[in-house]
């Protein structure tokens, strides 16, 4: 019985079944329309894996789909818990995740954790005051004395890393876009609600449906492999940036950059 014979098949649990795997990648948008509204969707791909399947791809990997104001087309997440309106539901999430396991196909998601969507109800709260319980989830710090950004960091789209927020008075981190402001990964708390999302039900098939909060999850044992690599691969993405920062913090004068002073910033 080949792969794309296999009807109802249960993966088997094997944490190494990474090494040596096809992953097929898909971008959501432009994979399969289902709608006609011009945007890929949830159903388009499950429509699609027969095919992927019969390429002999052991797993594939999606895309971010969550929910997005789509600035940064979905690298911008505003919600890690659900799926955008664009792209389906949690129910056509369901059903992707059963198709896959189906045709023997493991199923991997893009987690965006280094930031969020300026939308994200944790920056929402963090930016309302310096007091709050998430004042410091992000990466926050004081202006120069003439109110100029922290330092000389550039954002990789250009210009400087640093945005103004006019309501709690200070600058806030931004990597990418001025509305995708960095998470502080070395808080423990902001560790622990990511690694919250990684365990909430997308490493496994989720059966509640969009409107329903409280998510109940189905797991097999190929999942909770899954749900594994996920954890490790954040706890890795954790410590590289951890990494990242320290570096950034050593003086370089000797090549012209300007010295950071990390009091400046309680994040970093």
């Amino acid at each position: 019985m080949t792969k794309t014979e296999t009807t109802g098949a249960i993966l088997t649990a094997d944490k190494d079944w990474w090494r040596g795997a096809v992953i097929y990648q898909i971008y959501p948008r432009s994979f399969q329309d289902t709608n006609g509204d011009g945007i890929g969707d949830l159903k388009g791909i499950t429509a699609r894996l027969p095919h992927v399947a019969a390429l002999g791809a052991d797993a594939i990997w999606i895309s971010p789909f969550f929910t997005s104001p789509m600035r940064d087309f979905g690298y911008d997440v505003s919600n890690y818990t659900d799926v955008d309106p664009i792209f389906g539901t949690l129910k056509d999430f369901d059903l992707l995740i059963a198709e896959a396991h189906r045709l023997g196909l493991r199923v991997m998601i893009d987690l965006v954790l280094s930031h969020t969507s300026d939308q994200h109800a944790w920056f929402v709260e963090s930016r309302s005051s310096r007091s709050n319980a998430k004042a410091d989830w992000y990466v926050w710090a004081d202006s120069k004395p003439d109110g100029t950004p922290p330092n000389n960091w550039l954002s990789i789209f250009g210009g400087s890393a640093w945005a103004w927020d006019p309501t709690r008075l200070q600058y806030y981190l931004h990597n990418f876009l001025t509305s995708q402001p960095d998470l502080n990964l070395h808080n423990p708390q902001v560790q622990e609600a990511l690694l919250a999302v990684e365990r909430s039900g997308w490493s496994v098939a989720s059966t509640a449906s969009a409107s329903t909060p409280s998510t109940s999850i189905s797991m097999t044992e190929s999942c909770a492999t899954t749900r594994r690599l996920h954890r490790s691969a954040a706890t890795l993405r954790l410590r590289r940036r951890s990494i990242r920062t320290t570096i950034r913090n050593i003086s370089t004068t000797r090549t012209g950059r300007r010295t950071w002073n990390s009091s400046s910033a309680s994040a970093l």
